[in-house]
């Protein structure tokens, strides 16, 4: 069976989904939707619909919803009550609330509802998973990222927490398989739009792993770090190459004086992995067309997609009211 799929904005990433499912295997790409195509300011192939529902007519099995974070909700209900598999970019929609409606509605209309949280399927990542649940780190004590870059002028709904910081929060709870306890976030306002372009946050999961999250519009370099501690070491993801290196504890006796006080950990060798670094975004493709297909895909159900949210949401009100927030 192929699938006849189609796209919902055509702005950075509502392009690039345009571009893997024109070329993914037991997919027919139908076509995208985005007015501003339309008038001339831009051309796409193939086809280009005015409105959502012109691209339903043509008959579509799913739909990628890639539109800024406002449109999620009627966006996902559109496609929801026609029907239409639909896989929605990051966030799932702005707060907990309207996630939640999404996810409900899903489930009473017995409709597939996917969220793009890309990081899951990059590669570095998804052997740092492997590699932790067989045990090579042992204990994991601490998760921390860091991601953070220049302003892009083309977000104008949401601030950094919504738009990075999910990357973030899901893979934090996905490779510890535990949800977040507590946290308490900073922000700042430095480019003077109304929303936050710098947190920082500390906390702790439900298992007890602590974590913590550096997240920013505002620096120059760009940086995409993901680094976990364990028992046996550390182990450190950059997310822009997939490169994946660890650095293991080692057994070496300080002699030096002013350091025998200290008996913490020492490095040992480091390993830097060679594997198979497919595109992410393709990756996240093949296994929600697997999912609408055989049930066999894993993707970002509706339901951690709004957990996620429900913890940017706690972040916001935690940076705002200048306390540590407790997600029950």
């Amino acid at each position: 069976m192929t699938l006849r799929a189609g796209v919902i904005g055509l702005g950075v990433m509502g392009k690039n989904h345009a571009r893997v499912l024109s070329n993914l295997d037991g997919v027919h790409f139908v076509g995208a939707v985005d007015p501003a195509f339309i008038s001339g300011a831009d051309s796409v192939q193939p086809k280009v619909f005015a409105t959502f529902q012109d691209l339903i007519k043509e008959g579509i099995d799913y739909c990628v919803i890639a539109a800024p974070t406002s449109l999620h909700q009627k966006l996902a209900f559109e496609a929801i009550d026609s029907g239409v598999a639909v896989l929605i970019e990051k966030p799932l929609s702005l707060d907990y609330e309207s996630s939640c409606q999404i996810k409900d509605r899903a489930e009473k209309k017995n409709v597939l509802v996917g969220v793009g949280h890309i990081e899951r399927f990059n590669a570095g990542l998804q052997q740092m998973k492997l590699r932790i649940q067989e045990g090579e780190l042992g204990q994991v004590f601490q998760i921390s990222t860091r991601r953070q870059g220049p302003f892009p002028g083309r977000i104008s709904d949401v601030g950094v927490i919504k738009d990075l910081a999910t990357h973030d929060i899901d893979l934090t709870s996905w490779l510890a398989d535990s949800n977040y306890a507590h946290l308490f976030a900073q922000t700042a306002n430095k480019s003077g739009r109304e929303y936050e372009d710098l947190v920082s946050v500390v906390g702790s999961l439900k298992s007890g792993i602590v974590i913590n999250h550096n997240v920013n519009w505002l620096s120059p370099q760009k940086e995409r770090k993901v680094m976990v501690t364990g028992s046996n070491g550390t182990f450190v993801v950059d997310t822009l190459h997939s490169d994946l290196t660890f650095y293991a504890n080692g057994t070496t006796v300080v002699s030096q004086p002013s350091l025998a006080h200290f008996s913490g950990m020492t490095q040992g060798d480091v390993i830097r992995y060679s594997f198979d670094k497919p595109e992410p975004l393709k990756v996240e493709h093949e296994q929600f067309r697997d999912k609408i297909l055989n049930g066999e895909g894993s993707i970002v159900t509706a339901a951690e997609g709004c957990e996620t949210v429900r913890v940017a949401d706690a972040m916001v009100k935690s940076s705002q009211e200048n306390q540590v927030i407790f997600l029950k």
